[in-house]
Order: C-alpha cells, then sequence, then structure tokens
C-alpha cells in the first residue's frame, strides 16, 4: 500500500513575547496502515493518538519549537512511546515547555522512512532558527511548518526571527523544487510551489 498524507487541525493557542492568540493548527501524518510519520503534535494529544490508531509510529517530527507546534508532544509521546525529532537551534523554545531534551536532533538531511516513501529534512532557518521543512519528493509534496504559507512567507515580527533569513530559505530551498509539489503548511490550506513563485519579495 502506498504512502498517503492525512491532515488532522486542532486549536489552541500560541503564546511567544508576552502575547497570545488562538490558532488552528495542521498536523500531518504520512504513511499507510500499518506505519506512520507525525509532523507536529498540536494541541490536542488524545485525538492525535487517536488519528495514529495501532499504527506503528515511525517518529515525531517538529518542523520547529514554537508552543503550538510542540505542545502536545509530551502527551502524544506518553501513550506512543515515539521518538522525537527537532532542531538543537530552537532548543530555547523547547526548553520553555519541556524539561527533557527531545530525543534527537533534526538536522540537515535528516531522512524518515515510513510505507515505502522517504522525507528528507531541509533547514529553513527564518521564522525560527531551527524551522526545517520535510520533502518526499516520491509524493511530490513538501511539509514546510510555519515557513512558507499560501501567500507567502511565514510570520518573522518575534522573537528569534529574522525576515531576510526566512526570504533567503524559501528562495533556496522551497522555491527550487519542482514547481507541481504541493506545499502543506502548518496552518490553513495547502498551496503549491508554482502557486508561491510570485509571493517572495
Amino acid at each position: 500500500m502506498a504512502a498517503r498524507i492525512e491532515r488532522l487541525v486542532t486549536s489552541g493557542t500560541f503564546s511567544l513575547d508576552g502575547g497570545t492568540w488562538d490558532v488552528d493548527n495542521n498536523i500531518w501524518l504520512v504513511g499507510d496502515d500499518h506505519e506512520v510519520l507525525v509532523i507536529d503534535a498540536a494541541h490536542d494529544a488524545e485525538r492525535i493518538v487517536q488519528a495514529v490508531g495501532d499504527r506503528r509510529v515511525v517518529g515525531l517530527v517538529a518542523t520547529h519549537g514554537h508552543n503550538d507546534h510542540i505542545n502536545a508532544v509530551g502527551g502524544v509521546q506518553a501513550v506512543l512511546k515515539c521518538p522525537v525529532w527537532i532542531s538543537s537551534a530552537d532548543q530555547m523554545l523547547w526548553s520553555a515547555l519541556y524539561d527533557e531534551l527531545p530525543d534527537h536532533d533534526l538536522k540537515e538531511g535528516t531522512t524518515f522512512d515510513v510505507a515505502g516513501t522517504t522525507l528528507k529534512a531541509v533547514a529553513t532557518p527564518g521564522h525560527s532558527p531551527g524551522s526545517t521543512c520535510l520533502y518526499a519528493a516520491d509524493l511530490d509534496a513538501v511539509f514546510t511548518g510555519d515557513t512558507l504559507f499560501q501567500g507567502g512567507p511565514g510570520a518573522t515580527g518575534r522573537s528569534y526571527s529574522d525576515k531576510p533569513t526566512i526570504l533567503k530559505s524559501i528562495r533556496e530551498r522551497l522555491l527550487t523544487l519542482p514547481e507541481g509539489t504541493v506545499v502543506h503548511t502548518g496552518h490553513g490550506d495547502t498551496t503549491t510551489i508554482a502557486a508561491e513563485l510570485g509571493t517572495i519579495e
């Protein structure tokens, strides 16, 4: 059975720099009926565990360390006993929520094999220092967290973010992917690389 992509949307809050905002997050599951990779465990551990079902979890990957993308990691890991990856460049964000270190450092080129497909980590700093996308070439898909949305780049007006850096990451690491690649974002609707070629300054 070929790998498929599933989306789960959860709601909660994002807090940074003294502010808190209501947000809806996309959680992506890549796999088949037997095994799955979970991307960004947001807000609702119980729903994520239910969505995984009895499948083996290859890993839980955080595209970056903002709390709305990792606040359900502890609850999911407690039940599913799965390894967690996040870039060490976002350690300060991770440590704001968790005392224990994550299991693995998500580095450029890290690969995840699940259900006959491979996802490769692509470092895309800017939204946060450790922001990382996952590219699945044979699925024509890239999971961009908050680096690239439908309509342009993710926000850079808060601590640890930088606009020139995110624009460089998008231009050099994402817009160079095949134009038909579907962009699965951390919030909101999917888009394509082709659709975003004209949105970056």
